[in-house]
């Protein structure tokens, strides 16, 4: 395996080599808003993004409909939907609902962009989530999802899965994922990184032993039994000493 910091994500060294691809959470959206633009030519995008209340706790995250109408114009067609009312929101609307109940409150015309960050993990139903994901997207249309696969308990209102990239895969299965990517949680890092194969996001189960190895953070016996023990007394904040907090982000592609 061969490590790059490289960010423009084009492929070096021999063909098939498995490679670790340095970049920021703000070029995966650029090259995503740029891969949007080049689909839609001189028609504006429609757009949907799921869990879109702005809360005191995404102080770190993008305002995508700030994104979105920078990049296309103020009457670009932006949809925000969340299971309650606020800033940010258009419709309150579950992304777990019935068809005919989405197509009732979005109507029938489908999105060339649908965003869903940080949400799947609260739905009791994310497989169900997925399939209407899926749904709403016009054929080559995008989705932008990101999901932790470390953090710690986070009930909003509930708290009940986490995620790797092949298993998002497995969840979007009517989606051909164009690009993977990983990045960390703390406020100001926009730190991220790919694993890939020729330039192309690497799936399948070989890639693991690679990610394992960059994730895992194993502390010696005593250490460890220190952290625990500590725990109970002195309320340590463990998602940041002993659970490091990891997304795994993908762009898919609906196909034809």
């Amino acid at each position: 395996m061969k490590r790059t910091t490289s960010s423009d994500g084009r492929p070096s060294g021999r063909r098939g080599e498995l490679r670790v691809v340095g970049t920021t959470v703000a070029h995966e959206v650029e090259q995503l808003l740029e891969r949007l633009a080049r689909s839609m030519g001189r028609r504006r995008p429609r757009v949907l993004q799921v869990g879109a209340r702005i809360s005191v706790s995404d102080r770190n995250e993008q305002h995508w409909r700030t994104l979105v109408r920078k990049r296309f114009g103020p009457r670009t067609r932006f949809i925000g939907i969340d299971l309650a009312a606020g800033d940010n929101v258009d419709s309150v609307l579950d992304i777990c609902s019935p068809p005919r109940t989405l197509v009732s409150v979005l109507g029938s015309e489908p999105f060339d962009l649908v965003i869903c960050c940080h949400v799947l993990e609260h739905t009791r139903s994310p497989m169900r989530a997925a399939r209407n994901i899926e749904s709403l997207l016009r054929p080559g249309g995008l989705a932008f999802v990101a999901t932790p696969w470390s953090q710690a308990f986070h009930a909003a209102p509930d708290d009940y899965w986490r995620f790797s990239v092949r298993g998002l895969g497995v969840m979007f299965a009517r989606l051909e994922i164009l690009s993977a990517f990983y990045s960390g949680g703390d406020v100001g890092l926009d730190a991220a990184y790919r694993v890939e194969r020729d330039g192309a996001p690497d799936l399948e189960a070989r890639a693991g032993a690679v990610e394992q190895g960059l994730f895992q953070i194993v502390l010696d016996h005593e250490d460890n039994r220190d952290v625990l023990s500590r725990q109970a007394t002195e309320r340590l904040p463990v998602s940041r000493t002993y659970l490091p907090t990891l997304f795994v982000n993908i762009v898919g592609q609906r196909r034809s």
